[in-house]
This record gives C-alpha cells, sequence and structure tokens, in this order.
C-alpha cells in the first residue's frame, strides 16, 4: 500500500510539473547596452535576414524614448488567412524597445501565447507551422540583442489562453465591438484609409495587413489623443508592455470591428489588478468611440 501510495504522489508530481510547464509567458524581453535608434537598426536588420518584413513603426505617446517596430511574413499571414474567425489580427507580430539611461530594453508579446489567445480551438490545426514561426522569431530577437530572452508579464497555459477572459462577466476574444457595415470590402478600406489620413479621432496610422482575396483587413492604430489615447492610459498600466501596441480594426468583407479594451487589454496585461484596471475604466469606451470614428 506504501509503494502505491509512493507512486500516486510521483505521478501527481509529474502531472503537475508537466502543466506547469504547458504554460505561455506573455512576453520575452532583454537589455542591450545601446541608444534605441542603434537597437532599432540591429533588431529590424535580423528580423529581414529571418524572413519577417517590416511592416510599420512609431514612438507611443510620441516619445523618443518609447518604439514599436510591427513585423510580419507572408507565411504567416497565408496560415492566419486560413482561420475565418479574425485569425489576420495574429499575423502582425510586435517588439517595444524603451529606453533608459543610455541603455534600451526590448520586448515581444510573445507569438505562442497570441496564437493561442486569437486562434482558440483553431490553434490545433495550425500548430506546426505557427510554433516553426515562433521559433524563428525568437532566434532572430536573440541574434539582435546577443543574449537570452527573459520571461516577464505573466503567463497562462493553453486552456486559460483559449477561452481567455479577465474575469467574470467581461469579454472573450468571440465578443467584438461591432463599428460598421459597409457596401463592400473596398468601400471598407478606403474609408478608414481616409479617416486615418485625416486624424480622424486623434488617430494614426501605422501599418496595415490587406488580403485582397480573403476580403480581410486589419489596420494598426496609434492612439494619439492626451486625454483618451496612449498618453493617458500606457502610463498607468505600464509602458514595459508597450509591445501589445498599436491597437487595430479588423474588416472582414463587408464588417469592420474590434476586440474589446476590456479582453484586448487585460490579455496583455495579464497581471493587472482590479485597482489599476479601474484607474482606466473609461479607456475601452474612448478607444471604441475612436474606432468608430474611423469607420463612420
Amino acid at each position: 500500500m506504501k509503494g502505491f501510495v509512493s507512486l500516486l504522489a510521483a505521478l501527481v508530481l509529474v502531472c503537475g510539473a508537466a502543466q506547469a510547464a504547458e504554460t505561455h509567458h506573455a512576453y520575452y524581453k532583454a537589455t542591450v547596452e545601446l541608444n534605441i535608434s542603434d537597437t532599432a537598426r540591429k533588431v529590424k536588420d535580423a528580423l529581414e535576414t529571418a524572413g519577417f518584413a517590416i511592416i510599420g513603426e512609431y514612438s507611443p505617446e510620441g516619445k523618443p524614448s518609447l518604439k514599436v517596430i510591427v513585423f510580419s511574413s507572408q507565411a504567416l499571414q497565408d496560415e492566419l488567412a486560413q482561420v475565418k474567425d479574425r485569425g489576420l489580427l495574429a499575423a502582425a507580430l510586435k517588439i517595444g524597445l524603451m529606453e533608459t539611461g543610455g541603455h534600451t530594453t526590448v520586448s515581444i508579446v510573445n507569438p505562442a501565447y497570441l496564437f493561442r489567445a486569437y486562434l482558440m480551438k483553431e490553434f490545433p490545426g495550425h500548430e506546426t507551422p505557427l510554433m516553426k514561426i515562433d521559433d524563428l522569431v525568437k532566434q532572430a530577437l536573440q541574434v539582435a540583442v546577443k543574449q537570452d530572452l527573459t520571461p516577464f508579464g505573466g503567463e497562462l497555459s493553453p486552456k486559460e489562453l483559449a477561452h481567455y477572459h479577465y474575469m467574470f462577466g467581461m469579454e472573450y476574444f468571440d465578443d467584438p465591438v461591432w463599428l460598421k457595415k459597409f457596401h463592400s470590402f473596398d468601400e471598407g478600406v478606403e474609408k478608414i484609409r481616409k479617416s486615418l489620413a485625416e486624424r480622424k479621432g486623434g488617430a494614426a496610422p501605422v501599418y496595415e495587413i490587406i488580403n485582397q482575396s480573403g476580403k480581410t483587413a486589419v489596420f494598426g492604430i496609434a492612439l494619439e489623443d492626451k486625454e483618451k489615447g496612449e498618453p493617458h492610459f500606457l502610463p498607468i498600466i505600464g509602458e514595459d508592455h508597450l509591445a501589445a501596441l498599436p491597437y487595430e480594426i479588423i474588416l472582414v468583407d463587408k464588417i469592420s470591428t474590434m476586440l474589446h479594451g476590456r479582453y484586448r487589454i487585460a490579455l496583455h496585461w495579464p497581471q493587472l489588478t482590479m485597482g489599476t484596471f479601474g484607474k482606466i475604466m473609461s479607456t475601452p469606451a474612448d478607444i471604441e468611440e475612436t474606432m468608430k470614428s474611423l469607420t463612420n
């Protein structure tokens, strides 16, 4: 009997360790002794050498000490275009740079974390090619910074990511905010581009991904309004997570939507306390207002 109990205890420990190993960190980072400009050049060179394309970059809050680099690849876009429920949102990968005192911290949203959250139950059908891309991204970043990457920012299990919401009563990935239905896909693309060019609602274009054959488009949008945008909410919830930006509109055929702020912000700041979340209580509605101004 004692032997059976010992065996059972060992199995429990093994299963617990396996479950722990299955968690995915939200971010990885490294710090280099370079200014932000030189660091950005090295990061972009490493990504391009690995086969990725830089599709956008900007400085959140308008601060020269902060930069986000957005990148993708045709292979990634082709894979995610097969996921009809807004899978293309995960095709824009982001790196954040923050310069402090002559050195720069390089951070990235963990691609594996993002893929599992946005693809949900469809992730297993795309796991092999997407995890190859995940490895390629992390290897490229390690080449750029010449060191191993350190996880930070919280972690969730595959099961939690596939059904993520911050707390009871809050939105999931498949509870998007409806923005507008256009007469056609091309009309939607033209309208959003025009609104961004006009900087409506204090918004500015950062990147776009257009899949014409699948009639799907993703627009990465800087929220520049000092009272309601990134200058307001980012310092409160944490600039070290700036690789979560920019926010997106996705157009699928004629319908434009955005991820709900209570889902998207919580997913990218999974350790956010209710107290801190309360300080940006108006932010999800503020972002929705901006995005609607771009589509209407």
